[in-house]
């Protein structure tokens, strides 16, 4: 598994346990256990994990955004109230949204946030968590204008750039 995958699966695991332990009326003094989770969850799943940075980083983001991606999740699912949401769907589109909307779009683009994103749900959800975590990130994607749609893939890159230097050998 790839160290970004890892740490993502980390921080919706650590997001999970809190949210579970403390609800959505998450008080300041419940916040500090993030991190007692946190250590005790990189030692249990990821032992080798060199740099935790990234995880850190993902659950710092999040927790400080919490409110407006909670917000955005609501405008967004509006048949799905944020405590109707399971745990898991919840914590993922919380990532999701964290690395779509307020991440580094250079160092994650917005197609890999989202695919992440569904890949976690599918592993950690139920039947249809994919499919709805798809949906409200998709949704989301649209709204802000789908940047790097026009981006393609990196083989497509290759190509493209293989075409564009026979046309200018050829004339």
């Amino acid at each position: 598994m790839a160290n970004r995958h890892l740490s993502r699966s980390i921080a919706m695991q650590t997001l999970y346990e809190w949210d579970f332990n403390s609800g959505l009326s998450a008080q300041a003094g419940k916040e500090s256990k993030i991190e007692e989770i946190l250590e005790r969850n990189i030692n249990e799943f990821a032992p080798g994990l060199e740099d935790d940075k990234f995880v850190r980083d993902l659950i710092k983001g999040v927790l400080e955004n919490r409110e407006k991606i909670d917000e955005i999740i609501t405008k967004t699912a509006p048949e799905w109230p944020i405590e109707q949401v399971s745990l898991v769907d919840r914590n993922v589109l919380r990532l999701g949204i964290y690395e779509l909307l307020f991440g580094k779009r250079e160092e994650v683009p917005p197609k890999v946030a989202i695919n992440e994103a569904i890949e976690l749900a599918k592993s950690f959800g139920g039947e249809t968590s994919g499919k709805f975590v798809n949906g409200v990130l998709g949704t989301i994607y649209r709204a802000i204008g789908e940047p790097g749609k026009d981006e393609g893939s990196p083989r497509r890159g290759k190509e493209m750039v293989e075409k564009k230097k026979e046309e200018k050998e050829n004339g």
